[in-house]
């Protein structure tokens, strides 16, 4: 605009100094504008198809193509708070061309879920800066990160072991590894289960009983309808990550694992194992998010009746809303082994509203320790999840309780 109005001036001034000013601007007005480009960028976003763990990084990419006469274009990539861009520059210039270009932005996941990353927003500029395109934005790209496992282990794992084939002892004789005495040969035995020194002391024949090795099944029952404390350390993160941790192990020794997700009903998985169905498990525990009504909570029974009486159910769940406690004890007077994990976490504090706010939170964790009594008066442990080895004394005393004998009327 400054060319045009320097020779309006010299013709109204008659002057031919602004006109020799003037003609410079004037004729590379002239030549950008008549080499601007025909089409505006184009740009493409992609994320990587395989999920994270948290803590990972990744690229993302963004294909631009500015075609000839393009100037100046950048690329600027919008993220949600659990993605955190390093580096901390995310406007990258790109110089001009009819050939596609990556531009990468290398991302850090902070938090487990599904994050919406993008759009990318391509703006350019042609014409020696005198034109410029309207934003142009991409479609958002899903990046799935899964939950860390925080390496649970157990020493006893199940308190009773069911099936034909598995990774732990049941009380039952059978084909096994461990030894449960020497015995007289009856019809019936293998020949290579002869014990041959028995036999040659005792001139009877004598061979090697062993128990049989028998699989276990594990109910995960996920209260996800509340979620205290912050992210990424709340009790919806330790909760997640716990369940994680949990179903990993257990799939991993040959088990059979299912899910129920108690803040949403239709959210549950069948006891099944292998690895795909770890990956089945982990994408419904990424779809959790706390439920503000809680008038529809699920009646526990029908959950539980998923699996089999001898199913060791895990409570996970900050243990703070009467439907939670009822669930527990409603599976407990079921005949099943039951755990309660607390998911609440240790640093949670109240927000200060007012002067009462400390005294109030008083009285709510009062009331909430005498409902674990009454947890632990229908015989279900309660343990704080630490990760690897904080459920081995609840376990082995679960296994204890199990294997004792029982009062027949």
């Amino acid at each position: 605009m400054l060319g045009p109005a320097l020779l309006l001036l010299a013709v109204l001034l008659r002057r031919a100094d602004l006109v020799v000013l003037a003609a410079p601007l004037v004729i590379g007005a002239v030549f950008g504008l008549a080499g601007r480009p025909l089409a505006g960028p184009a740009v493409r976003l992609r994320v990587p198809t395989d999920a994270l763990l948290e803590g990972g990084r990744a690229t993302v990419a963004a294909s631009l193509t500015a075609p000839d006469g393009v100037d100046v274009a950048a690329v600027h990539l919008e993220l949600p708070p659990d993605l955190v861009p390093t580096p901390d520059s995310r406007a990258v210039p790109i110089p001009p061309g009819d050939r596609p270009v990556d531009v990468e932005f290398r991302v850090r996941t902070v938090r487990w879920g599904r994050r919406q990353a993008g759009p990318a927003v391509v703006r350019a500029t042609a014409g020696f800066g005198m034109l410029s395109w309207p934003p142009v934005r991409t479609e958002t790209a899903t990046l799935t990160t899964w939950p860390l496992r925080d390496g649970f282990d157990a020493a006893d794992t199940v308190p009773r072991a069911e099936g034909l084939v598995g990774a732990h002892v049941s009380r039952r004789p059978g084909e096994g590894g461990d030894l449960a005495g020497v015995r007289p040969f009856v019809p019936g035995d293998r020949l290579r289960r002869i014990n041959w020194r028995v036999t040659g002391r005792t001139g009877e024949l004598h061979v090697t009983a062993t128990y049989s090795d028998r699989d276990a099944e594990v109910l995960l029952l996920f209260d996800s309808a509340q979620d205290l404390g912050r992210a990424p350390e709340s009790s919806l993160d330790i909760g997640v990550r716990a369940a994680a941790a949990i179903a990993e192990h257990y799939l991993r020794a040959g088990d059979r694992v299912g899910l129920v997700d108690l803040g949403s009903p239709q959210r549950r998985v069948p006891p099944r194992n292998g690895r795909g169905h770890l990956v089945r498990l982990l994408d419904v525990l990424m779809d959790a998010h706390p439920r503000r009504d809680r008038s529809g909570d699920p009646a526990t029974a029908e959950a539980a009746a998923l699996s089999s009486p001898h199913a060791l159910v895990v409570l996970l769940s900050p243990l703070t809303h009467p439907a939670a406690l009822a669930a527990v004890a409603t599976v407990a007077r079921s005949g099943r082994s039951v755990l309660a994990v607390d998911t609440l976490p240790t640093d949670l504090r109240p927000d200060r509203r007012s002067e009462w706010s400390q005294l109030a939170f008083r009285i709510w964790w009062l009331r909430r320790s005498a409902d674990l009594d009454r947890l632990a008066e229908l015989g279900v442990p309660v343990v704080a999840w630490g990760g690897a080895g904080s459920l081995d004394q609840v376990l082995r005393d679960a296994t204890r309780a199990a294997r004792a004998a029982r009062a027949v009327r």
